[in-house]
């Protein structure tokens, strides 16, 4: 993925927190402005294994497991239309729409080295562990005659170590993701296998 940096670290306004898009809604924007169906899949995923992660691991109150959601959901809405502004635009659109500032900034740093965008708290630190992760364990059941079934840990940790598999998958970044939070790589790969298998 290309440098895209967003040239600041505080996004839309205090006033607007709690502020949430309706589910609808979310899903009316990312159908808009994703027209690839792999990558409306992706985000969907992330959206699951956010919500999930939020919930059963941080005990999150309906509301704030919603704000983990959304930030999965829509975290690469701009990514098909705008290659070149990727973040930049949908982090102004939801500025535009008055969304909760810890949505927005959770979006504006999935990736740190690319929109210079450090993540702050556990939400922001979770996207960026799960964003890479995430899509690389879809691309590892893909190749599957039986695509999640019987896929374990092992075999995608295996896969991790060959880098011509995925190879635009950015290994550095899935190895710093991990390194911010105190859960293994072995951990969130079985949670993520959990919980984005059924995803649709």
């Amino acid at each position: 993925m290309s440098i895209h940096l967003l040239g600041r670290n505080t996004f839309g306004d205090v006033a607007n927190t709690g502020n949430l898009m309706p589910v609808e809604e979310a899903h009316q924007l990312l159908n808009e402005w994703v027209p690839n169906d792999r990558l409306r899949l992706h985000m969907k995923q992330v959206a699951a294994v956010m919500k999930a992660w939020a919930i059963e691991k941080e005990q999150a109150d309906e509301l704030t497991a919603r704000k983990w959601e959304l930030a999965g959901l829509l975290h690469d809405a701009d990514w098909e239309k705008h290659p070149d502004d990727h973040c930049r635009v949908i982090v102004e659109e939801l500025e535009r729409r008055n969304i909760d500032p810890e949505v927005i900034h959770c979006i504006a740093s999935h990736g740190p080295r690319y929109f210079g965008v450090e993540p702050n708290n556990t939400m922001d630190k979770m996207i960026y562990v799960f964003d890479e992760l995430s899509g690389f364990i879809h691309a590892s059941a893909l190749i599957r005659p039986t695509k999640y079934d019987g896929m374990d840990v092992k075999s995608v940790l295996k896969k991790l170590k060959t880098p011509s598999f995925a190879a635009q998958v950015n290994r550095d970044d899935i190895t710093d993701a991990i390194a911010r939070i105190n859960t293994s790589l072995e951990d969130i790969i079985q949670f993520i296998l959990d919980h984005q298998k059924d995803v649709q």
